[in-house]
């Protein structure tokens, strides 16, 4: 079924309209017509509605019914060491599909790439554009935000009011994902950070610092050095996995 965004207003009016964009490609392309039904995304709700005008300015559907939620009631923030190239736009792409709640680029002591004012924002608008086309595809109803490169330092009081902050790290000896979250199975609404070093991973200072001053939880992600690209996705891939949220 396709699906398309619309705004929360005309959601709790019953109705919905497609973006200009949206209903011209509704139209042209996918030769939709009044009577065919769509999902319609009114973040954080999705609903299954029929179109009842349909033209390249603009597509009306009403509202059937409400979908069930497919968000994560784990919220999870993905604090990515800056990579090269386009990897990170892969690493939001799949993160997002696995569900979490929020990308966070992060420069760090090891990182190649220097991101700062247009630059980093526009790579920013570039990403959250990857995020919100993901949602589409992958059936969820809110798009994580992607956030401009940040600092490691500047983010001490954010990663320190996490209930979880778990640091996969080369050099770990002792914990892992399954450890770190098994004291917290009871807890559904559970904040949860992970943090991933770029391509030179974290040095020990980083990684003391986030141990100590930040309250992260270093572990290791097995006994296979992982490219930074990799570790991101798997490691948030496991904690929603161990969390209950790929059942």
């Amino acid at each position: 079924m396709h699906r398309f965004f619309a705004a929360e207003r005309g959601a709790a009016e019953g109705l919905a309209s497609l973006s200009a964009e949206d209903s011209r490609h509704a139209v042209r392309v996918l030769r939709l017509e009044p009577g065919d039904e769509i999902e319609i995304v009114a973040a954080p709700r999705r609903f299954l509605a029929r179109i009842e005008q349909a033209d390249e300015a603009r597509v009306t559907a009403r509202l059937v019914s409400e979908l069930k939620s497919t968000e994560a009631k784990t919220r999870l923030t993905l604090y990515q060491g800056l990579p090269k190239a386009d990897k990170m736009e892969l690493i939001v792409q799949k993160c997002t599909e696995l569900g979490v709640a929020r990308v966070v680029p992060v420069a760090m002591e090891r990182s190649v790439v220097r991101l700062e004012g247009k630059d980093a924002q526009k790579r920013a608008e570039r990403w959250q554009k990857i995020a919100r086309e993901a949602v589409k595809q992958c059936a969820r109803a809110e798009v994580p935000e992607v956030s401009a490169p940040q600092r490691l330092a500047a983010l001490k009081e954010e990663l320190g009011a996490l209930d979880l902050l778990i640091v996969p790290w080369e050099d770990a000896r002792d914990g892992s994902l399954a450890s770190c979250l098994a004291s917290y199975a009871g807890k559904e609404a559970l904040r949860v950070g992970i943090l991933i070093g770029p391509e030179g991973g974290i040095s020990a200072q980083e990684a003391a610092w986030l141990n100590k001053e930040a309250g992260g939880r270093l572990v290791t992600l097995g006994p296979r050095i992982l490219r930074t690209e990799t570790a991101g996705i798997a490691a948030v891939a496991v904690t929603m996995a161990l969390r209950g949220e790929m059942e």
